[in-house]
């Protein structure tokens, strides 16, 4: 997310604020694993922090935009934008995981098809799955595949896997999404090549997707990963991760639901 501090004083003072902000986002992220009720009220602080400059630096932003500048000073100003909703996609995801993680968020338990589940998602992401150089190969089977899980924070597991896979696969690979019944569980199976070289173990992807290291892009901050597997433990799931090779897989595994599988609202457990 860094920007070259460079350009008239007006540049390098946004440039400065965003590379600030960035790098204290990063700090905290790391410094706050392991922790568990400091963390949530650490991260809730810290994102509340960061939301006033960041709304005055987008205001800031959009008065550069409406003035008659250089076609390179109209540049840096565009650059400045892409990063700004950078920051607030990535102040949104510290949210989203700080309350996934706090044990208190409710979640609206209901009886699911993961089949139409994927299908919705992928067809709502259609235009940014064309745009990315990637071909979709899809394996759902023509019967339901029923599990109780929130739709909304479902839809959002999907999303952050199939997102995850746009931002760091290589470009002209295929992407594989399979799903079906095995052994009283419904499973997906996501698996795409990795755009970098993975030489760590399963047990540290993870860590380092959040943390960053080789696994940094600079369209990725790595919380769609932890969000979905917070959420997918949450209602009562699984996330299961492994790499052969570059090619790197991620498998949902939940609970069949029956005839007689009771929804309704539970709360997440510390």
């Amino acid at each position: 997310l860094r920007l070259p501090e460079k350009g008239g004083q007006e540049f390098r003072t946004l440039s400065r604020s965003i590379n600030q902000m960035a790098d204290a986002i990063e700090l905290h992220i790391q410094q706050a694993e392991g922790l568990a009720e400091s963390r949530k009220v650490f991260i809730d602080n810290l994102a509340h922090e960061m939301k006033t400059p960041l709304t005055s630096m987008v205001g800031y932003t959009d008065l550069l935009k409406k003035e008659d500048l250089t076609p390179a000073a109209q540049d840096y100003v565009e650059v400045i934008s892409v990063k700004q909703e950078q920051l607030k996609e990535m102040i949104q995801s510290l949210f989203e995981l700080s309350k996934s993680t706090s044990g208190t968020e409710k979640f609206q338990m209901e009886k699911m098809d993961m089949k139409r589940l994927i299908e919705q998602t992928l067809a709502d992401m259609d235009d940014a799955i064309a745009q990315s150089n990637l071909s979709f190969r899809t394996a759902l089977g023509d019967e339901p595949l029923p599990f109780l899980g929130d739709n909304g924070k479902m839809y959002r597991v999907i999303q952050n896997l199939v997102e995850n896979i746009l931002k760091y696969s290589l470009g002209g690979t295929r992407v594989y999404i399979d799903a079906g019944k095995e052994k009283g569980e419904i499973f997906v199976t996501m698996k795409n090549i990795s755009a970098y070289e993975m030489n760590f173990e399963a047990e540290e992807m993870m860590e380092r997707f959040v943390r960053g290291d080789e696994s940094r892009t600079s369209e990725g901050h790595g919380l769609g990963l932890a969000i979905a597997s917070s959420y997918t433990a949450n209602m009562g799931g699984r996330m299961e991760l492994a790499a052969d090779g570059d090619l790197f897989k991620v498998i949902l595994r939940f609970p069949e639901a029956g005839e007689d599988s009771a929804a309704g609202e539970t709360a997440t457990k510390t």
